[in-house]
Parts: structure tokens; sequence; C-alpha cells
């Protein structure tokens, strides 16, 4: 991602918080573009140059009518498309190229005492990004408006760890993930501190396909805990492995998208652009 695609990316997010805030008023393409300080048509066509559709057909694909219609027309539940394999159009990233290792119950307990931590910063589609790996894979992925915070994020996840601010073939095989044609993306391995709940509940989102959104129920359906999405819940806001690892696809019943640990204009914004890379591959 160049500088120019990162300044696309922050206009695009302040269109899509100044809809959010505005949406009773249903605001023209002429006043998103005035907000943003564009004319109509550079903003339109920077919009479908990053999203790949227009303006409004994005806002439809990001509609609360339009995310029920995806969890009410599921044709496939969680389970059945866990045992899909391979890519399923360009721009797919399927959930068997991810491979989850646990941290040895040692490493948790020490919080990574002796663990030799990589990280670097990087653009991506939604904004800077913090990567950081271990010699196994990947422990952290987490957007990063700025660095200061987002580095100490990283130390609160593993406080004992010794820190290199370095960039390593495992963290640039996992950016591969932000190109739009992911066909030569190698197998990514991701090395994680959790419970094993939480181990389970992540592995869970990895069977969400791109495009689609479930529910804190249906995952704790999934992992066989019913009466646990509050638990689920919790799991999911303590995903250390941004966009990859799609705790973004998880909304609440009713269609809300809810929260999400690297803001909600981003979650709105990779859940649009996912329906959009979606329907255009169809």
């Amino acid at each position: 991602m160049n500088a120019q695609e990162y300044i696309n990316y922050t206009r695009i997010a302040d269109a899509i918080e100044y809809i959010q805030h505005n949406y009773t008023d249903q605001p023209s393409l002429e006043d998103i573009a005035k907000k943003i300080n564009l004319s109509p048509f550079h903003f339109q066509k920077m919009f479908t140059d990053w999203a790949g559709v227009s303006p409004k057909k994005f806002l439809q694909f990001i509609s609360i009518q339009h995310a029920k219609q995806i969890l009410n027309n599921s044709k496939a539940t969680l389970s059945e498309t866990a045992y899909k394999t391979g890519l399923s159009g360009t721009g797919r990233l399927h959930d068997l190229f991810v491979k989850i290792e646990g941290m040895t119950p040692g490493e948790f307990k020490n919080k990574g005492e002796n663990l030799k931590i990589n990280y670097s910063f990087s653009e991506s589609l939604f904004g800077q990004i913090l990567v950081a790996s271990t010699y196994k894979g990947v422990c952290y992925m987490g957007f990063s408006d700025d660095k200061k915070i987002a580095f100490s994020e990283l130390e609160k996840r593993f406080p004992k760890a010794h820190f290199t601010l370095q960039t390593d073939k495992i963290q640039e095989n996992a950016l591969q993930i932000y190109n739009k044609d992911w066909s030569a993306i190698n197998t990514i391995k991701l090395h994680l501190k959790g419970t094993d709940f939480q181990l389970k509940v992540w592995e869970a989102l990895l069977k969400i396909p791109v495009g689609n959104l479930t529910t804190y129920g249906t995952i704790a359906n999934l992992i066989q805990r019913p009466k646990a999405s509050r638990a689920v819940g919790t799991a999911i806001g303590n995903n250390p492995i941004a966009f990859l690892i799609p705790c973004h696809r998880v909304i609440q019943s009713t269609g809300m998208f809810g929260g999400y640990m690297w803001g909600t204009t981003r979650k709105t914004a990779i859940i649009g652009w996912e329906a959009s890379i979606t329907n255009l591959s169809k």
C-alpha cells in the first residue's frame, strides 16, 4: 500500500464516519464529498478505486438491513464451511491457510519471559498496522493509529518478552493478506497466547467466509458452548490478530455491527469492503 492509498483510506474512513452520524438525513454524494473536501467526481472515483464499487453500493453493503439479510440467508453453517478447501474466487483468503499454535503452558504463565519478538509497522488497506512475530509465527497484529499506543498494547500482552524493531519473513508473509490478489500467499502460522477457550473461539472465527457475517450465539454453538455467548464476546474482544482472525465478521443478532477493538469505523469499512469484493467475484 502506497502513501496515496493510505490517504485515500483515511478520507474514506472520515466519509463512513460522517455517514454513520448522519444516516437519518440520507446525505447525498455531494454532501459527503464536501465533508472530506473533495469534488463529487473525485470522491466517487477515489471511493470506487478503493472499494471496487460506488459509494452508494458500498452503503448498501454496510446497512443494517444488508447485515440481517446475510445472517438470515446464509446457505451453509459455519461447521459446513469449515470443510471447504482452497480459495473460492479471487481475493478470498480461506481459513485453511492459517494454522494456530498456542503457546506452551510455561510460555503462557511466564507472560513471554525469554521470548524474542520482532515487530514492525506497515501500511494496510485499513490504515497503519503493527505486526509482531516469534520464531514460530505471528503473535500479534493490530491497527496502529498511534505507534506508541500500539506498541504499549503489544507489551501488555507479553510484558516479559524481548522486543526488536525488525521485519522478518513471517511478518511479510502475513502482510500479503492486504493485497487484493491472495492466490500466491503461503501458509500463515500464528503463535498465540490464550486460554484453551480463547483459542477455540479464535479458531471458530477463521471458519467465517469472507463477505459473511455471524453472531456471538452462533460461535458459541460452534464450539459446543451454547450458553457461553457472553464469554465468547469477551474472547472475541481479546483477539490479538486484527483482520486475519476475522472478529470483525461477528455482529449482534439485530444486525447492528457492535464494537471493535480497533474502532467501529474501521470495522464498518472492513465489512463493507469484504462485501464488495465478494459481490464482484460472484
